[in-house]
């Protein structure tokens, strides 16, 4: 999946509002965590994931695994928070983040 720079920036102002729905810290990402995020994208389709973990490198490598497994793109990756995107099959209008602003 590859979104346009343009589509990237409108993500990126859409996103700035939300707040995280996951925060992932030492254990990494485990099963339901994989799951949450799984159901946070498929009614959401932009969410916001925190990663409480010191290690730089870490942080990017959990975000591109979280990525790589679920199909999504990622937006935006400041400090501990990444902002990911990925469309969902049926957008729930009163549920999904795009639809509803």
């Amino acid at each position: 999946m590859n979104v346009e720079n343009a589509y990237k920036k409108q993500l990126k102002a859409v996103g700035h509002k939300l707040k995280p729905v996951i925060m992932i810290a030492g254990n990494g990402v485990t099963e339901n965590i994989d799951a949450e995020i799984e159901r946070a994208l498929e009614d959401h389709e932009l969410i916001k994931i925190r990663l409480s973990i010191a290690d730089r490198a870490i942080r990017k490598g959990v975000a591109e695994e979280i990525c790589d497994t679920h199909k999504a793109e990622l937006v935006q990756r400041i400090g501990n928070v990444v902002l990911i995107y990925r469309a969902a099959q049926k957008p729930n209008p009163k549920l999904s983040n795009l639809i509803r602003l």
